[in-house]
């Protein structure tokens, strides 16, 4: 009896410690899995890839109840595409695309934004081409990219020296191929921003014939869609101040930061230098900030005028109500 007793009495502890155990393991997976996933968008050696590459920012939002996943897109264009169809929750552009997307219907959402890039954007010409002023692009071929910054950049600049379209012949290609018809010199001047400047500047002694100062600021914007954006308030906040530690720590930390840019886009140490060291990184919630506001309402004027865009918007109604 006592033997039997003792056997039943261990069944019973071993039952109980299985439920335990199991309980346990259920709890902890439950645990594991009980996080919301958030997809941002970004393009190589942007802010946001900073971020990624420091690991920083995807344990301070785990810490949160967040898994972050990032997705790499090669422009601006892919990542609005991407927004639109729900396959990213967030994306970082410049400042073109989220007006083109609002005009052609995306509901976006403006969240935070960057300091000025003007220093690193501009448009560049050969070293022997000769060109000095904005005035002798008349009847020039110049290549850009249409949908981004590129695109506003050339068209103010070409105001700015009494041209229009018109004037010159504005050829639209991918960056990639804008690169290496500038280095063969089929097209007289290149609109286009860093690294790809640094890269010609460096290794072609390319001039910059003008930066943005006085024509666009080519600001980084991180964006959502509204309905995600409203549902996320809290979220845009964590990811806009994990984001902004990020380049706290880039401006702080430029030798570290170029070995990294340096390895991510395979470029000299000198080019990526060159790009760090003329723009301050930032990130930080828009929050109905008027200037950033007008900026982006002069582009918009800008496309519209041009018949770029054939809708008028007011990027007053991107940004998100709290």
């Amino acid at each position: 009896m006592k033997r039997k007793f003792r056997f039943i009495l261990l069944l019973v502890g071993l039952i109980a410690w299985f439920s335990v155990a199991v309980h346990g393991y259920t709890q902890t997976t439950t645990a594991s899995t009980n996080q919301e996933t958030v997809t941002i968008g970004y393009q190589k050696a942007d802010p946001v890839d900073i971020s990624r590459q420091r690991g920083e920012l995807a344990k301070k939002l785990k810490a949160k109840g967040y898994q972050v996943v990032f997705k790499e897109f090669s422009d601006g264009a892919a990542l609005m595409t991407a927004l639109k169809s729900g396959a990213i929750d967030y994306a970082r552009v410049g400042d073109t695309p989220p007006v083109t997307a609002k005009a052609s219907g995306t509901d976006i959402a403006l969240i935070a934004t960057g300091a000025t890039k003007e220093y690193g954007s501009g448009i560049l010409v050969g070293k022997n081409s000769g060109i000095t002023s904005l005035k002798q692009l008349k009847g020039k071929t110049i290549a850009y990219q249409k949908g981004t910054a590129a695109q506003y950049l050339i068209m103010q600049a070409l105001k700015k020296a009494g041209l229009s379209t018109s004037d010159v012949k504005l050829v639209n290609m991918d960056q990639s191929s804008a690169s290496v018809a500038f280095a063969k010199g089929s097209v007289d001047a290149w609109v286009t921003w860093d690294p790809y400047t640094a890269t010609a500047q460096v290794n072609n002694n390319a001039k910059l014939l003008t930066n943005g100062t006085g024509l666009s600021k080519n600001r980084d914007f991180l964006i959502s869609t509204q309905s995600y954006a409203k549902n996320h308030t809290s979220l845009s906040k964590l990811l806009t101040t994990a984001l902004n530690d990020d380049m706290t720590w880039a401006n702080a930390h430029h030798t570290q930061l170029i070995a990294m840019l340096s390895k991510t886009l395979k470029l000299s140490d000198e080019v990526i230098q060159k790009m760090v060291e003329r723009r301050t990184y930032s990130m930080t919630l828009i929050n109905g900030n008027s200037t950033i506001v007008a900026e982006e309402n002069a582009i918009a004027k800008a496309l519209y005028q041009a018949g770029v865009v054939t809708k008028k918007v007011d990027m007053k109604t991107t940004l998100v109500d709290e």
